[in-house]
């Protein structure tokens, strides 16, 4: 077939794929190109293009084109689930069968393989968390490379530790790479690359310079796209402002949160305003997902109000405007979010609105980052000196790291070959590691400056679109003449005094349930703590209240302040303390409260008993007085430390540790207990802030075991 005649067969996929049935679409010259490369010469591509140039119909195209001659099926690995959901359903339009394998279809999975097998797939759509799972590394994914056609990365900057959404499962594909039969052509995509994370992924997939590959990088300008930034007092001027103008934004869109919280505030706010919205979180059900996509798809929500649980793969042309409630650490991770909308229409408003509490929240995740060399040992130490694989739930009491965090930790010494995922667990391959502290450092100095440019990005006078061109190493960066900057805003500040008040007191309401603890965590014993199972019920916590999260955009950054290491300590402030007995004559009158009529609830409180705290014994014990003072009860005193611990740090690990050095670290003073014996009943127990639940587990277990009849905890903060 000639180069003319693949071409036409080309257009004609295309046609079908973007439901033409006059048969007039056409490739782009690079979509061509791309193609090109892919079917006639079997080569390796990187393509790094703007989101909404057409990177998927580069890979369907390509799919129907090399199965048309003889081919074996397309491999995609794709970050996320909603964009598997649209690209089963774009490709079902060009004719192409795809099917895919990931975590929410696992009762799919051998019916699907045995349809790869039996050629009956055009398209196999893999998450990357596949490609390390041992039973499909090892028995699925060497037949698959073998039988590939065409391997698709999609969302190719994941693979780089200098990119903003490193994913080390994505590493693995080094490893596919390496077993692919000689003359399979690889694309590898993206839109949100600069040409360092350009060159980490075109080295590591190797379609860098030392090999035959094309490297195709478009401008990156969104003519669609009207950039602007509002800046509001606080999170009670953006919320009446969302309230007020959300209609005035074209079609439907998304509007992204940094925290869950705020993503559960807002959605809650919007719809008593009368708007139609979803939430949209990594905590969201997937049912209720795939609901909210659809819902979104079919114009039937005004916006789903999303956390970066929908950054990548969700595929609305008519997407008709993005607005960020907070500001997102990275500008290329803003640019890839703001890519979302004006994709098939002319014309999309994105709209910034920065809150004071973004840079905390940008400080957590930062936290959160690789852990530092002794604990990488640890763990490495810990697996090495096993008689057997050890699973997450049996390693994390061994180690001071939270799941999540060793999870990727592990994953990341998967990759650089130190341990190796098995059935059962993680083993030690005893091969010889090197902490690249130089590469970690440096990837933190990146976010820094990531994060200062997109404190820039808010305050430039200079041209938006610009900016973020310049920020990706853009050479075809240039005003857009349509940003807030360039043409005029669009949009003001104003909101009205009966918006604002409603959003004042939506934010203003105070009291977050804290849930207990009833199960002791697992591997206790194997690090001397002689608890496991059940937490006796009574020995437990009743459900708890708190005055609010540190996450959330309301109570959050009033606490917030409060509570941080840098603030001296002194006595509860009048507002704070107002807002506790609301919550407290609130907990009281609710269902399960003790004045709710409800036979099961808790009988009323018959004292008060606060937390020994070496930060902040100012203000939890003048809290613990006056609610004892305000509710009538007696101040019956403080949780102490043992001696020898009153020095105790508690690690920012995970359960395990934090309840070893728990562990005889608190106790209840001879006068405490004899005063809960005389009271006969169940106290309020007092503290700051609850990050895990551990403390205030331990304490409570302590209250019920000196003979309190109950313990009802009362914070000021929930942590995260």
């Amino acid at each position: 077939m000639s180069n003319e005649q693949l071409r036409a067969s080309a257009d004609a996929v295309l046609s079908r794929l973007v439901g033409d049935p006059g048969g007039t679409a056409r490739l782009r010259e690079d979509q061509w190109r791309a193609i090109e490369a892919l079917v006639a010469d079997h080569r390796r591509a990187l393509v790094v293009q703007r989101t909404g140039w057409g990177k998927s119909a580069v890979y369907f195209v390509a799919t129907a084109l090399l199965r048309q001659r003889g081919s074996g099926p397309t491999v995609i690995v794709s970050p996320l689930l909603a964009l598997m959901r649209n690209q089963v359903e774009a490709a079902a339009r060009a004719g192409i069968r795809a099917r895919t394998i990931n975590s929410s279809n696992t009762e799919e999975w051998d019916t699907v393989q045995a349809e790869v097998a039996a050629g009956e797939v055009d398209v196999l759509l893999v998450s990357p968390e596949r490609l390390n799972n041992p039973d499909f590394r090892d028995q699925v994914l060497p037949k698959l490379a073998a039988a590939t056609g065409l391997l698709v990365v999609d969302e190719a900057h994941c693979i780089s530790d200098w990119g903003h959404d490193f994913r080390p499962d994505y590493r693995r594909l080094r490893t596919m790479l390496a077993d692919l039969p000689p003359g399979v052509p690889v694309l590898a995509t993206t839109a949100t690359a600069n040409a360092r994370v350009t060159a980490d992924v075109a080295e590591q997939l190797g379609t860098g310079g030392g090999s035959d590959a094309l490297v195709l990088r478009g401008p990156l300008d969104r003519e669609s796209l009207s950039l602007g930034v509002l800046h509001l007092p606080d999170a009670a001027h953006r919320m009446a402002w969302l309230a007020e103008h959300l209609n005035d934004l074209p079609g439907s869109g998304i509007i992204y949160t940094l925290t869950v919280a705020a993503a559960e505030e807002v959605t809650a706010f919007l719809r008593q305003c009368g708007h139609t919205v979803a939430s949209y979180t990594g905590k969201t059900e997937n049912a209720d997902r795939q609901q909210a996509e659809e819902d979104l798809l079919a114009n039937r929500v005004k916006a789903l109000i999303a956390t970066s649980a929908l950054g990548m793969g969700f595929d609305k042309p008519d997407l008709g405007f993005v607005v960020h409630l907070g500001s997102p650490s990275s500008p290329i991770a803003y640019y890839q979010q703001v890519g979302r909308a004006g994709r098939g229409v002319e014309h999309a408003e994105v709209l910034l609105l920065p809150g004071r509490e973004d840079q905390a929240i940008w400080e957590y995740f930062a936290s959160i980052a690789f852990p530092p060399e002794e604990l990488v040992r640890r763990t490495i130490d810990v697996l090495a000196q096993a008689d057997r694989p050890l699973s997450l739930p049996a390693l994390e009491p061994l180690v001071e790291l939270r799941r999540s965090r060793l999870e990727t930790m592990l994953k990341v010494l998967d990759v650089d070959g130190a341990v190796r995922r098995v059935k059962g667990g993680w083993t030690a391959t005893g091969q010889p590691w090197t902490y690249d502290a130089e590469r970690y450092a440096w990837v933190a100095r990146q976010r820094q400056a990531e994060q200062q440019a997109m404190r820039e990005y808010a305050t430039t006078d200079g041209c938006r679109m610009e900016f973020l061109q310049r920020q990706l190493d853009d050479e075809g960066a240039a005003p857009c003449g349509r940003c807030d900057n360039c043409a005029g805003p669009r949009f003001t500040a104003d909101v009205s005094r009966a918006a604002l008040d409603a959003a004042r007191g939506e934010l203003g309401r105070a009291g977050v349930v804290v849930e207990p603890r009833r199960m002791w965590p697992t591997g206790l014993p194997a690090i001397g703590v002689d608890l496991k199972g059940r937490i006796p019920a009574g020995e437990q916590a009743a459900a708890g209240r708190a005055l609010g999260r540190l996450s959330d955009i309301g109570w959050g950054n009033r606490l917030r302040p409060l509570l941080t290491p840098q603030t001296a300590d002194g006595p509860v402030p009048a507002d704070v303390l107002d807002a506790v007995v609301g919550v407290l004559a609130d907990w009281a009158k609710g269902p399960g409260g003790w004045a709710s009529g409800d036979p099961d609830a808790p009988a009323r409180p018959v004292g008060v008993v606060t937390m020994a705290s070496r930060t902040r014994p100012q203000l939890i014990e003048s809290l613990g007085a006056r609610v004892a003072e305000i509710g009538r009860m007696p101040l019956l005193g403080s949780i102490a430390y043992a001696a020898g611990a009153e020095d105790l740090h508690l690690p920012r690990s995970n359960s395990a540790q934090r309840l070893r050095a728990l562990n005889g670290s608190l106790t209840v003073p001879p006068q405490l207990a004899e005063a809960l014996r005389a009271a006969d009943g169940p106290v309020l127990l007092v503290d700051d802030s609850t990050e895990t639940g551990w403390t205030l587990a331990v304490a409570a277990r302590l209250l019920r075991q000196a003979g309190a009849g109950g313990v009802l905890p009362l914070v000021l903060a929930v942590q995260g």
